[in-house]
């Protein structure tokens, strides 16, 4: 929870709460500096302050949470993930797991350029690119395949480190040095196998911290790392296709099944070719990107490996 540490403590702790429930929030090691201001907030609050609380800790402590609740919800890693599900099925109660994403958008023929590269590009470095939600791979029709590109360069070229100062501009650091490490991987992976990167490129470190650039790849394939895992950064490998099937192929060929992204020249297009319906993915964004980032009253169910039960 170390991307989103505030709002993903509350985004099931305020139903639970509202359940009549007690909660417990163990929230991410490398985030829990909110903590103290809102437990100042919760314990001026009488009905709250005796069912609500935060405990500090790494995994070992969210360990032996388990042992001693209800029900558990958990937002991590697939491998954490693993982990929770095991215990909470030894101690025979529920859990409900967000375990990430490989988030995948297509762009048909027909889309709005402008409208497409704007909204991959909000969907792939907001929170620089570091959440669940991110679109990590894209896949565009051949037809457009370079007006895209040279669009999704101009507009990720413009988007500058908001380094020395806040004002300096819209890309934040990087949350954790072993973040940056995976980032900095998944690339030097991809070009030693012939990508090409058109902007963005390197990982920086300025001022203690780790801070990264919008990337743009091409001649991406599915054996680099920046195609099969979670990157969780600002980078975003596109690939051409020939064909619908193939798209869909594409997009689906993953462990991964969070959310994804289809863009049409209109809505009615897209859901007629039936292509959001053929996405093995929990939501699925329709001319925009991540937008289960904005509706959390939408219900979804995540696929494969990205999760279990609703949330």
């Amino acid at each position: 929870m170390g991307h989103f540490p505030l709002l993903l403590s509350t985004i099931d702790a305020i139903p639970a709460l509202l359940a009549g429930c007690a909660v417990i929030i163990k929230p991410s090691e490398i985030a829990p500096r909110f903590i103290k201001p809102l437990m100042t907030a919760v314990n001026n609050v009488p009905i709250l302050k005796d069912i609500l609380t935060f405990v500090e800790g790494d995994g070992v402590t969210g360990a032996e949470l388990v042992e001693n609740v209800d029900l558990i919800c958990f937002t991590g890693s697939v491998e954490t993930g693993k982990k929770v599900a095991q215990a909470a099925a030894t101690c025979f109660i529920p859990a409900f797991l967000e375990l990430g994403g490989k988030d995948p958008a297509i762009v048909l023929p027909s889309a709005n350029l402008d409208l497409a590269t704007s909204g991959i590009l909000w969907g792939s470095v907001v929170n620089t690119g570091q959440s669940c939600l991110s679109i990590e791979r894209i896949y565009v029709a051949e037809s457009i395949f370079e007006q895209f590109v040279k669009e999704l360069v101009q507009k990720s070229q413009s988007l500058q480190l908001a380094y020395p100062d806040l004002e300096s501009g819209e890309i934040g650091p990087i949350i954790a040095s072993r973040q940056a490490v995976i980032i900095q991987e998944h690339l030097q992976d991809a070009v030693e196998k012939g990508a090409v990167v058109h902007c963005g490129g390197e990982v920086e470190k300025l001022g203690g911290g780790w801070w990264c650039r919008p990337m743009v790849l091409t001649e991406v394939n599915d054996t680099m790392k920046v195609m099969t895992e979670e990157t969780f950064g600002p980078i975003m490998p596109i690939m051409p296709f020939s064909s619908v099937e193939s798209a869909i192929s594409l997009a689906n060929d993953t462990i991964y099944g969070l959310s994804a992204a289809v863009f049409a020249e209109t809505e009615a297009e897209a859901e007629a070719i039936g292509i959001g319906r053929h996405i093995d993915a929990g939501a699925i964004s329709i001319n925009d990107a991540g937008l289960t980032a904005m509706m959390h009253e939408g219900e979804k169910n995540a696929f494969k490996l990205s999760g279990l039960g609703g949330f």
